[in-house]
């Protein structure tokens, strides 16, 4: 075998082993806490998912990813690098929740 074969198996059992390593968790953006999504978040350092949850907590859960917008300091290009990670959790069912409590309170 010629050394460049040699070379090009090589890479390509390096990328077939290291690929699913390679591939970013998804982040809860209704569950983590701020130090979670700080680290699993591209863009977002700890101020900005400090943000985030006590946007969560006064708001209730996030129902899409774009209502992560309203958060102070989140913009368009932060929801685009980090759209593919973002998950919303128990998001319908948590507000379900919430509209039957505040129904309950009335």
């Amino acid at each position: 075998m010629s050394s460049i074969y040699k070379i090009l198996i090589a890479i390509a059992l390096m990328f077939a082993v290291s690929g699913p390593a390679m591939a970013a968790a998804q982040v809860d953006i209704n569950h983590a806490d701020a130090k979670t999504l700080a680290e699993g978040l591209s863009g977002v350092g700890l101020a900005k998912a400090e943000a985030i949850v006590a946007y969560r907590t006064e708001h209730g859960p996030f129902k899409s990813v774009q209502q992560l917008a309203k958060v102070k300091g989140i913009g368009s290009k932060t929801l685009e690098r980090n759209h593919d990670v973002i998950v919303l959790g128990d998001a319908p069912a948590a507000a379900k929740a919430a509209s039957a409590e505040n129904a309950a309170e009335s």
